[in-house]
């Protein structure tokens, strides 16, 4: 298979995948299933059609959310992995080890749109270390997740359980 080489995972490292092959059908889907499967206001998906998807490490569970969709996540940390319909299966886009590579180019379930979603580049946006006055523990976060690359093992130690 020609063109790129993706790879991504779960936030703990314990579901990792490749994905070889061009991705040009990323979205997002409003709709109020994928809404509440993903915790949030919409499912950023990519399309996996056509290229070649390989579970590099462990594999999603999955749970049945309709008659026709299985939604996989990582049975560890619950991370959000899959959307799998008879038409293929999509990646969860923030699962991606990079996932600006993949801009979403249309939207589907639009009636599941909330209003006040085409507002919310109006909203003041503050970097994370910004909050330091408030809340100082923010200075010193220490990210237990996965790196955005491939690792020959993880979690490295035990010492954060």
């Amino acid at each position: 298979m020609t063109g790129q080489t993706y790879t991504g995972g779960c936030q703990c490292g314990a579901v990792r995948f490749r994905v070889e092959g061009a991705l040009p059908d990323s979205s997002i889907c409003h709709c109020r299933m994928c809404q509440k499967a993903f915790g949030s206001y919409f499912a950023p998906l990519v399309s996996t059609r056509g290229a070649d998807l390989t579970w590099t490490r462990g594999r999603p569970k999955s749970y049945k959310s309709s008659n026709f969709v299985l939604r996989g996540f990582c049975g560890d940390c619950g991370t959000p992995l899959t959307y799998e319909a008879p038409d293929g299966v999509a990646i969860a886009a923030g699962a991606f080890d990079d996932p600006s590579q993949l801009p979403p180019i249309v939207q589907f379930g639009t009636e599941g749109k909330l209003p006040f979603f085409d507002d919310l580049h109006r909203l003041p946006g503050h970097r994370t270390e910004d909050d330091a006055d408030a809340a100082p523990f923010v200075l010193e976060i220490v990210s237990y997740q996965h790196p955005d690359h491939d690792t020959a093992t993880w979690p490295p130690e035990k010492a954060h359980e």
